[in-house]
């Protein structure tokens, strides 16, 4: 394991240990603070990066998710996974394979565990953030037998360590936030002996579940 995917890890065991210990105080507190937990969910594009254009392409992406504001510190605690879909062009055939793919499909299961900042001016917030987490991602592949004339296809699972920072702005309305944001996601294993990295763009809305949030943690 190399040390920035130690590192990896070791941020995502922090951003998990910190909301361990977040759950308990409150829940030990009234409903009626300041506290604010909101359900996220968006769509977009997801833009690879640098080398990774070579086997990869844009395509339409979702996301979903929690943020947990705290208090009045300005900070959030910010858990999404990142459903993003990509054209996928293979550059060279996995070992036992005979043939490349192209204009076919891969997709990401990816989960982050993000900690960020958030400022307002009126109904307007600028938030950013920083974390890490990990997850899935699936290519295909294709083996072809020319005698019996059959191409056999399945999806390569490649694990994928990642690091995300972004930053995004929202707008209130009522119980409501409508946003855009967008990050830089890295990762640390290679896919067609690559760097995975990406740069997806998201639109969505998040919705203040904070009353039914702390009623299921009471």
């Amino acid at each position: 394991m190399t040390k920035i995917q130690t590192s990896v890890i070791r941020l995502s065991a922090i951003s998990l240990l910190l909301l361990i210990n977040i759950l308990p105080v409150l829940a030990q507190q009234p409903i009626e603070r300041d506290d604010k937990f909101f359900s996220v969910s968006g769509f977009g594009l997801s833009f690879p990066m640098g080398v990774t254009k070579r086997y990869l392409g844009p395509k339409f992406s979702t996301t979903i998710g929690g943020l947990l504001a705290l208090g009045q510190s300005h900070f959030f605690f910010y858990p999404k996974a990142s459903l993003h879909a990509f054209t996928f062009n293979e550059i060279i055939p996995d070992p036992g394979y005979n043939t490349t793919i192209k204009d076919s499909r891969a997709t990401t299961y990816l989960a982050n565990m993000n900690l960020g900042y958030r400022k307002t001016t009126g109904s307007l917030g600028y938030y950013v953030f920083l974390g890490g987490g990990g997850g899935l991602v699936l290519t295909p592949r294709v083996k072809l037998d020319i005698t019996k004339q059959v191409a056999t296809l399945n999806n390569k699972v490649n694990v994928m360590p990642t690091m995300e920072s972004g930053a995004g702005v929202d707008y209130a309305l009522g119980f409501t936030l409508l946003f855009v944001e967008s990050s830089y996601m890295r990762g640390f294993n290679k896919i067609q002996g690559r760097v995975f990295q990406s740069i997806p763009v998201t639109f969505g809305m998040k919705t203040n579940l904070s009353k039914v949030f702390y009623k299921l943690i009471k």
